[in-house]
């Protein structure tokens, strides 16, 4: 009988061990509130931050680091995938995203590749013109992320130059989805409820807990992080939650439509904050014919004096069809996704 007993404890404990058993490289975020967009005291915030509000969300999975080139690569080696920066450029599909009547572009512009940074040759104090550390290089890829260098012995760094398209294809195949904007940001935190960074609120400490540009962007990085350009996953340490590379590196992509006005809408039905899945529509007054999606946590070339995407509350927008040498993601799963 006393054998008995045994097996049936074991029995019970291996199988309370698979319930509550974690997916491969994901950690678990439980439910609870918090209060999204920036805090009061944060001198940096940006209008499309504010105002801030109570998000109420349930419990979901997060990959603990940015999906990597070596997932990447298990996915397109799998599926035969083409990112959207391996395909030449459909000038429709790019027309619908500029003034009306704008001239075709010649043809040598529309073949595939990407956006990729270069370094200014003097220090600059205009930084409205990204043209000037922006090139559109041609043969810029994921494979690829600077046109002319691979990313041979880089199995474990952040795969990038992936399109919201290219994310979402991933995605499907894993059995995955994009974080909202609400998750993203709540995993972020941590639980840490008044700080402007992952950390706490010393900017002091950024070097230590994020790879970005150090310096002055985007003439000169000083590297007193340890790095210039993409670093490892896990080169920093994960928040309290167990994430890593949640400030800095690569940006990531959410499944929200970025619209400057989201937030003011939401204090008017406050119910819309349980699991709130974002804006219905994309608006962005500074570029009013592109349909972009929120993307969040900065990235390598995030300064003091340019981005400053490395706090929790941070956003920018980017076109689905956009992929850039800092531009990354990493996939959620609530629960009812997990076999």
């Amino acid at each position: 009988m006393k054998y008995c007993h045994f097996i049936l404890f074991a029995l019970l404990f291996n199988c309370t061990e698979n319930l509550t058993q974690e997916p491969a490289g994901m950690v678990w975020i439980p439910a609870g509130s918090f209060y999204q967009g920036a805090l009061e005291s944060d001198t940096l915030a940006m209008l499309h931050e504010k105002p801030r509000h109570q998000v109420h969300l349930d419990g979901f999975y997060m990959d603990a680091t940015p999906v990597t080139n070596k997932q990447f690569r298990d996915f397109v080696s799998e599926t035969g995938y083409k990112t959207t920066a391996e395909r030449d450029i459909d000038w429709e599909d790019l027309a619908m995203q500029l003034p009306p009547g704008t001239q075709k572009l010649h043809d040598s512009l529309l073949r595939a590749g990407s956006l990729i940074f270069s370094k200014t040759p003097q220090p600059i104090t205009d930084f409205s013109d990204v043209s000037q550390w922006w090139k559109w290089k041609v043969g810029s890829n994921w494979k690829n992320p600077k046109g002319n260098n691979s990313i041979e012995n880089k199995d474990n760094y952040p795969v990038v130059q992936i399109s919201y398209k290219d994310a979402l294809a991933y995605c499907d195949w894993a059995n995955r989805r994009l974080p909202t904007e609400a998750e993203w940001e709540y995993a972020a935190r941590a639980n840490k409820e008044d700080v402007i960074y992952f950390w706490g609120n010393s900017h002091d400490s950024l070097k230590n807990n994020a790879n970005t540009w150090e310096g002055a962007f985007p003439f000169k990085n000083t590297k007193s992080d340890g790095f210039e350009n993409v670093a490892p996953t896990k080169s920093f340490p994960a928040n309290d939650f167990g994430l890593y590379g949640m400030a800095g590196n690569v940006w990531e992509w959410t499944s929200d439509w970025y619209n400057v006005n989201y937030y003011k809408e939401l204090l008017v039905n406050p119910t819309a904050c349980h699991n709130p899945k974002g804006a219905e529509y994309a608006f962005n007054p500074n570029n009013v014919y592109a349909q972009e999606k929120v993307i969040k946590g900065g990235s390598f070339l995030c300064n003091i004096e340019y981005c400053i995407s490395y706090r929790i509350s941070a956003k920018m927008s980017a076109t689905p069809d956009t992929s850039l040498e800092h531009l990354g993601f990493r996939t959620v799963a609530s629960k009812n996704m997990i076999n």
